[in-house]
C-alpha cells in the first residue's frame, strides 16, 4: 500500500517463534475423546516488535476474554497465538506453502490485495463454504458500508471479514489558502476547481501549488494517492469484470491532469516525482507551507503531520491543515456516476479451509471483530478507523479527521484488484505518469501504457474496448 500499510499477513514462522503447525488446531482428547477444542491464532505481528499493539492485544485481551465466553457457555476452548515479525512478501510466501499443503492456524490475517490471488489458488475459500450460514447471518456485516465489505468479496462472495481500512483524500493548508483569497472550508466540485485553486495559490507565491504522486520513484504511492482516485473520477476502474482499463478516453483524462500539472504550468514540480525521496519530501514541504494542496491517506494525517511524533511534525495542523473529498472530474462523472471518489486499502481475517474446528474457529474469529473487541484494541492512542459503524462512531468521536473518512469517504471509496499481476500493472500506470511529468504527450504515454498492459494480461483480449 501507498501509504503506511498495516502488515497482516499471516504465518506461523518456526523461525520467530519457536513453534510449528502441522495442521490446524485439534481436539486434545483426540477424535470424538471429549478434549478441549483447541485453536490457533496467527498474525504477522509479535510483542516488542512488528505490529506489536495487535500482537498484545490478541494474547493479553482476545484469548482470555473469549475462551473465559466459551466456557460460560459450556465449552472448553484453548486458543494458541502464534507471533510472527517478517517481511511482508517472506510471510505471504509462507502463508501459501502452508495452506496449500493443508497447515496454517485456523484463524489468519491476510493483506486484501492477496484476497483474490489466494481465492483463484484455492488457499482461501468463501466463509460461507467453511463454516456454513453463521459466515453471512454475522451481525456485523449490518455495520459495515458495502464498499467496505467489497474488500472481503471476491467474485461475488465473501471469503473473509474486513479487519480495518482508511481512504484517500486532498489535504490542504489553510494559511496558504487564506492568503490566495480561498475559503477555510474549501470542497473541489470537479478536477477544474482543483486546477483553478493551484493558480491563485501560485499567484499569491506558493512554491508548489498541488502535488499528487507521479513516477516510479513514489512507487504504489503513485497508484494509489494518484493514478487510481483519479481514474475513479474519469469513471473508471483499472479493472472490472474480468477486464483491465487501457488506454481509452479515462486514462487519457488522467494523464492530461497530470499534464496540467507538471507539464510546465508551474502548478506542480515535476522534479519531486523523480527524486528517490520525492514522497518524502513532499511531506517535508507541505508541513514547512511550501505545497498548498497534496492528495493522500489518512496516515498522512495520523502518521506524518501528528504534533507529537509524527515524521513531519506540523504543531498546529488541526488548525491549519484541512481536508476534502476527491471530486471527480465533473459532476457525476466518478465511477458509479459519483460526484467525489476515493481508494482505499486493507486488511482481511478468514478461516483456513483446513481448520478441523471451523464453527469455533469463526466464533473467534467474530469475536475479534465484535464492537467490544474493537473498542479495546483501539483504546490507549491505537485509534483507527475500523470497519464497524457503530464502533467509528464511538471511538472516532475525537478525531475529526477519522469521522471524516468513516463517515463521509468509506461509503463512496474502491479498492485496487486483489489480483496477483496487480503490481504488475501498478509499474506500468507509474510509467505512464513518469513520461507524463518528464514531458510525454498524454496519448503517447497512454498508447505505451497499453503495450506494456497487453503484455502483462495477456492480449488485447483481457482488455476493455
Amino acid at each position: 500500500m501507498a501509504s503506511r500499510k498495516r502488515s497482516i499477513g499471516v504465518i506461523a514462522v518456526v523461525a520467530a517463534t519457536g513453534l510449528g503447525l502441522s495442521a490446524c488446531g485439534q481436539s486434545s482428547g483426540g477424535a470424538g475423546g471429549g478434549g478441549a477444542v483447541e485453536l490457533t491464532i496467527t498474525q504477522n505481528a509479535i510483542a516488542g516488535g512488528k505490529n506489536a499493539v495487535s500482537a498484545e492485544h490478541i494474547a493479553n485481551w482476545v484469548i482470555p476474554t473469549f475462551e473465559a465466553a466459551q466456557k460460560a457457555k459450556g465449552k472448553d476452548v484453548k486458543v494458541k497465538f502464534i507471533p510472527s515479525g517478517v517481511d511482508d512478501e517472506q510471510y505471504k510466501t509462507k502463508l501459501s506453502l502452508d495452506l496449500k499443503s493443508g497447515k496454517g492456524a485456523d484463524v489468519i490475517d491476510i493483506d486484501g490485495i492477496w484476497a483474490g490471488e489466494f481465492a483463484q489458488a484455492g488457499y482461501i475459500k468463501p466463509l460461507a463454504e467453511v463454516v456454513g450460514a453463521e459466515a453471512d447471518n454475522w451481525e456485523g456485516w449490518s455495520q459495515i458500508p458495502d464498499a467496505v465489505q467489497g474488500l472481503a468479496t471476491y467474485d461475488g462472495k465473501k471469503y473473509a471479514l474486513p479487519i480495518g481500512t482508511d481512504g484517500r483524500v486532498l489535504y490542504f493548508n489553510r494559511t496558504l489558502f487564506q492568503k490566495a483569497g480561498l475559503p477555510a472550508d474549501w470542497q473541489p466540485k470537479s478536477w477544474q476547481e482543483i486546477l483553478d485553486a493551484g493558480a491563485k495559490l501560485k499567484s499569491s507565491g506558493v512554491p508548489v501549488p498541488i502535488q499528487i504522486n507521479a513516477g516510479t520513484a513514489m512507487g504504489e504511492a503513485t497508484t494509489m494517492q494518484g493514478v487510481l482516485p483519479l481514474l475513479a473520477g474519469a469513471g473508471a476502474e483499472i479493472q472490472k469484470d474480468g477486464k483491465w482499463t487501457g488506454a481509452g478516453q479515462a486514462l487519457k483524462d488522467v494523464l492530461g491532469l497530470y499534464q496540467k500539472i507538471y507539464g510546465g504550468s508551474g502548478l506542480g514540480d515535476p522534479r519531486l516525482q523523480q527524486e528517490a525521496k520525492g514522497r518524502d519530501k513532499s511531506f517535508q514541504q507541505f508541513a514547512q507551507g511550501r505545497i498548498g494542496i497534496l492528495m493522500e491517506g489518512d496516515y498522512f494525517w495520523r502518521g506524518v503531520l501528528n504534533p507529537k511524533d509524527g515524521v513531519a511534525r506540523m504543531p498546529d495542523r488541526d488548525q491549519n491543515v484541512g481536508y476534502a473529498l476527491i471530486p471527480a472530474m465533473e459532476p457525476g462523472k466518478g465511477i458509479r456516476g459519483q460526484d467525489f471518489v476515493s481508494m482505499s486499502g486493507g486488511a482481511l481475517r478468514t478461516v483456513n479451509p483446513n481448520s478441523k474446528h471451523p464453527k469455533e474457529a469463526f466464533e473467534l474469529l467474530a469475536f475479534t471483530l465484535s464492537a467490544e473487541a474493537l473498542k479495546q484494541e483501539t483504546k490507549g492512542g491505537n485509534v483507527r478507523v475500523t470497519p464497524r459503524g457503530d464502533v467509528n462512531k464511538e471511538i472516532l468521536a475525537g478525531e475529526p479527521l477519522l469521522t471524516f473518512i468513516s463517515e463521509k469517504v468509506l461509503p463512496l471509496t474502491a479498492y485496487r484488484p486483489p489480483v496477483a499481476i496487480y503490481p504488475q500493472v501498478s509499474v506500468a500506470l507509474q510509467e505512464a505518469t513518469a513520461a507524463v511529468a518528464g514531458g510525454a504527450p498524454p496519448d503517447q504515454a497512454a498508447a505505451d501504457y497499453q503495450k506494456k498492459l497487453e503484455g502483462i494480461v495477456g492480449g488485447a483480449g483481457n482488455i476493455a474496448s
